[in-house]
């Protein structure tokens, strides 16, 4: 018998060496980069994570009602390139390890990650602003004490005025 006979009845009694997926589990490596997970709470509306999209996947517009701000990201145009993630100063945007990203073709424009950002009033001037996360007091101050606390919630020309 040839060798090459061998070698395939010697597979084929062995069974499949591949995974079962999609009809079974397979092995996800550590660190994969999968689906976006958006967290509203801890954006600061910066922009940053829209503006080093590598597939132009992510956008930040105000609603209509102005009532404050909407994260839309097309996961069918996300390279999973983990540059928003990398820039992004709260942690607000993480790559996931789920890798199930099959959608029916006409599925495709509901396919996103949603979050919104309500605007909250200046405790001064009641200016609408964007909402300063604890995330963010956390990256750039070592202890958050009262006084920080209290220049969260004001406008950025109300902080700039309080600070002179």
């Amino acid at each position: 018998m040839s060798s090459f006979l061998k070698i395939a009845i010697r597979n084929l009694l062995k069974g499949p060496s591949t995974d079962p997926y999609p009809f079974g589990e397979t092995f996800v490596p550590k660190g994969l980069r999968g689906k976006v997970k958006y967290n509203a709470k801890a954006c600061v509306a910066c922009r940053m994570c829209e503006h080093v999209c590598a597939g132009g996947a992510i956008q930040i517009r105000e609603v209509a009602d102005k009532s404050g701000l909407e994260f839309i990201l097309w996961h069918n145009t996300c390279a999973f390139c983990g540059l928003c993630e990398h820039y992004c100063p709260t942690k607000a945007i993480r790559l996931t390890e789920d890798y199930h990203t099959v959608h029916r073709q006409e599925d495709k424009y509901r396919y996103v990650e949603k979050g919104f950002i309500k605007y909250v009033n200046c405790a001064r001037c009641a200016t609408p602003m964007v909402p300063i996360p604890l995330e963010l007091l956390n990256v750039a101050y070592d202890q958050v004490n009262e006084d920080i606390e209290k220049l969260r919630h004001l406008c950025p020309k109300c902080r700039q005025e309080r600070a002179l």
